[in-house]
């Protein structure tokens, strides 16, 4: 009540000091008093507001960012400095036409049509150039076939390499005494075994070593002499004889009958397996409703298949050097992560996420983290569009000079030397060819004519023996 009263007095004052609302009902001007109060609370709070000195540092969590950005706060820090640039963009925002020409579809292919209908029908439906498989399974087979499209068919060789687990029925052609001599034979069958394809194989009947990795049986049944088992395997292995060795190795006979392929490379059924009809309706809703969104869920960013690689991020002023075939070098690393060995194959990566190559590694982790300069990796496969970032090679004050020197006509079109060039010049310029009259500008024929008169052979022979 006595807050009220004061409230009423309060407000009153406030109005009559202009000389209006003097007649105001006091519910009415307890409710203005309520809202001024309100406005005024952060200063009539009492005590000290600062920011105090911590000595724990605030850490960002990454383990739920998208794709290769995952765990990025985990990765080494080689240096923080570099200057963003506005191009490029997360792999999940891309606009739909990129978004398409750089995705792949997780498929579960129908039984009866091959691999390759599969695929012509899928370029058929979304209107693109260039569509490929990670691996061709036969026109009885069902189960997941990576479809990548346009850009992410760079892809496609090292997805046909990858791993692959299936889960199949094997008829026997004589009963059993008992399924535990079905799971023994199973487990024989693993490791490096001799294999030759099927009669009816398109490829050459060679002998070839193929390696199981991993197999189990799940059910038996005698009365049908069925069993159903889940094997996993490298690439390129034929289950179809796998059992008939099965067959041979229990003393009965055996037989492929049905096959299902659940995982090839790190895509497997439970990952957004989408079906043709998926397909064709998620075009049809962008064609006629103008609803990406169909389309942006049977479709998933080629870098989905790269996570599981190891990953060297680049600052962005090096990104469209190394997608015209530069040398991922030192100086441009930011971050990489643990564990890389030499020759293993990694990913080179934006600050976005964004793939920029396949690369093997020619340093390890700790090489990196203690040189100052070198080659990190050798480009394996360029995935980025050139010129998808602007060019920030050439602005130094080497290339500065050689391009005005072009100009003015004191080297020729590429660069290199002429008869207009300065003597200075030339004797810091570096000869990468194999003619002799520019090693004779150079001012190396005394060099070489010593290694002539020492070896006593002929200067032309020692020329290409070194070049």
């Amino acid at each position: 009540e006595s807050l009220l009263n004061f409230g009423i007095v309060t407000t009153t004052l406030y109005f009559n000091l202009d000389g209006h609302f003097r007649n105001l009902p006091s519910n009415i001007y307890f409710i203005l008093f309520f809202f001024l109060n309100c406005c005024h609370q952060e200063i009539q709070e009492s005590g000290d507001f600062l920011i105090k000195p911590e000595s724990k540092v605030a850490r960002l969590d990454t383990s739920q960012w998208p794709l290769l950005l995952k765990n990025f706060d985990k990765l080494n820090i080689r240096t923080a400095h570099y200057t963003p640039l506005p191009h490029g963009s997360n792999p999940l925002k891309r606009n739909i036409h990129d978004y398409v020409r750089t995705g792949f579809i997780n498929l579960d292919k129908p039984a009866n049509p091959s691999s390759h209908e599969v695929v012509a029908w899928i370029k058929r439906i979304l209107r693109v150039e260039k569509t490929g498989h990670s691996g061709t399974l036969d026109p009885k087979v069902t189960g997941c076939l990576i479809v990548c499209v346009e850009r992410a068919t760079r892809l496609v060789k090292s997805q046909q390499s990858a791993g692959k687990e299936y889960v199949g029925i094997v008829r026997l052609h004589n009963a059993l005494e008992n399924e535990h001599q079905l799971a023994r034979a199973l487990e024989c069958l693993t490791g490096a075994l001799f294999q030759r394809p099927p009669l009816i194989a398109a490829v050459k009947r060679q002998l070839r070593v193929r390696t199981i990795y991993e197999s189990k049986l799940i059910e038996y049944d005698a009365e049908r002499r069925l069993g159903i088992f889940w094997v996993s395997c490298e690439a390129g292995t034929y289950i179809r004889t796998l059992c008939v060795h099965l067959g041979l190795l229990l003393g009965v006979g055996g037989q492929m009958q049905e096959l299902r392929r659940v995982r090839s490379g790190v895509m497997g059924e439970k990952d957004n397996l989408v079906t043709m009809h998926d397909v064709l309706d998620a075009q049809w809703q962008f064609d006629h409703n103008k609803d990406e969104t169909y389309l942006r869920r049977v479709i998933y960013p080629l870098e989905k298949l790269l996570v599981s690689h190891k990953r060297i991020v680049m600052k962005d002023s090096a990104v469209n050097a190394i997608c015209y075939g530069a040398k991922i070098m030192l100086p441009g690393v930011l971050r990489y992560e643990d564990g890389i060995e030499v020759n293993q194959d990694i990913v080179v990566i934006t600050t976005k996420g964004e793939a920029i190559c396949t690369a093997v590694a020619l340093m390890t982790t700790a090489v990196i983290s203690t040189c100052d300069h070198g080659v990190v990796a050798k480009i394996k496969r360029v995935i980025m569009e050139r010129d998808t970032y602007p060019r920030k090679w050439g602005l130094g004050p080497k290339a500065s000079q050689k391009k005005m020197m072009i100009q003015k006509g004191l080297l020729d079109k590429h660069g290199k030397p002429n008869g207009s060039t300065p003597a200075d010049w030339k004797e810091g310029y570096l000869c990468t060819c194999h003619c002799f009259d520019e090693i004779v500008a150079s001012k190396k024929i005394s060099w070489w004519h010593k290694i002539t008169s020492d070896l006593k052979t002929d200067w032309w022979d020692v020329l290409w023996s070194v070049m």
